[in-house]
């Protein structure tokens, strides 16, 4: 689990460093997450959840008010906002000083997160795809950003996983990408392949062993796979059935170099981290 501990990005003035890999745990505002045990949908549903993954060790909050499933019902901005402040409130009365990032791609729903409820980081699964005005937003706001690659709608996604090389053309899309959003200003960018999104299992697990090389691009490296297509397809078995190899795999990406991984179970994932960094410890003294 080798990490650079010159990584950082910076929140509100605060500093985040990559020493030590982080644990961004999942707060769904949404009746049909893909994870069923992963909804809340009521305030008194959400206020539990989010003292569950404070108590738990959580390093970061990630509120989502839309699922990204494919065949998930439209969310309006305006209900998708109402579900994120539900979430923000709940946060900031319970742990005022908790990093919250706001997983959304719509530009205006970013803007008033960030300046009504103090939301720390954007988590767009669109890359700036599903919005014109995001990028645009983010450098305005000067919040750290979560670049994800996906290809197309989350309807389309999945009939557009035809890739020369996947790792190279993730790579090269997100370096391009990247490069745009610092000529713009933004300087604390967090990379993520996106797993499952325009990719097939196989395709998500190339990506996976090449996490090292998404590291040298310089950027903090974030794996989402929790309850993912690419862990319980090839298992047999349902989303709900996959805890135990999520954090297997959780516990793989973190060995290859992921310097945040998202979860949808805090502890578990907590306790990976501290095990992990346990052995690295072991292993560098021996070096």
């Amino acid at each position: 689990m080798e990490t650079l501990a010159h990584l950082s990005i910076n929140i509100r003035g605060r500093l985040m460093t990559f020493d030590r890999p982080k644990v961004m745990s999942i707060v769904n505002i949404t009746p049909d997450s893909f994870y069923s045990r992963s909804r809340s949908f009521t305030e008194e549903e959400v206020m539990t959840k989010v003292r569950q993954v404070i108590d738990e060790g959580a390093d970061i909050i990630d509120i989502g008010g839309y699922s990204s499933r494919s065949g998930a019902a439209d969310v309006s901005p305006q209900e998708e906002y109402r579900r994120l402040s539900i979430g923000l409130k709940a946060v900031r009365s319970i742990a005022p000083d908790a990093v919250v990032s706001v997983d959304t791609f719509r530009a205006e729903v970013a803007r008033k997160c960030v300046l009504e409820w103090g939301a720390d980081i954007i988590n767009d699964i669109g890359g700036g795809t599903l919005d014109p005005e995001m990028w645009s937003v983010i450098a305005e706001l000067n919040v750290p950003y979560v670049l994800m690659h996906t290809r197309g709608t989350p309807g389309t996604m999945q009939t557009m996983t035809d890739y020369t090389d996947v790792v190279a053309d993730v790579i090269s899309d997100l370096a391009f990408k990247a490069d745009r959003l610092h000529q713009m200003g933004v300087s604390d960018i967090i990379i993520d392949p996106g797993f499952g999104f325009a990719k097939t299992v196989s395709q998500n697990y190339n990506l996976l062993a090449a996490l090292p090389e998404f590291r040298r691009m310089g950027m903090p490296v974030l794996a989402g796979v929790s309850h993912k297509t690419m862990i319980w397809k090839p298992l047999g078995i349902t989303p709900d059935e996959s805890t135990m190899p999520t954090v297997a795999l959780d516990a793989m990406a973190l060995q290859l170099g992921a310097d945040i991984i998202r979860v949808h179970e805090t502890l578990p994932a907590v306790q990976t981290v501290e095990i992990l960094s346990l052995l690295r410890g072991k292993t560098a003294n021996k070096s």
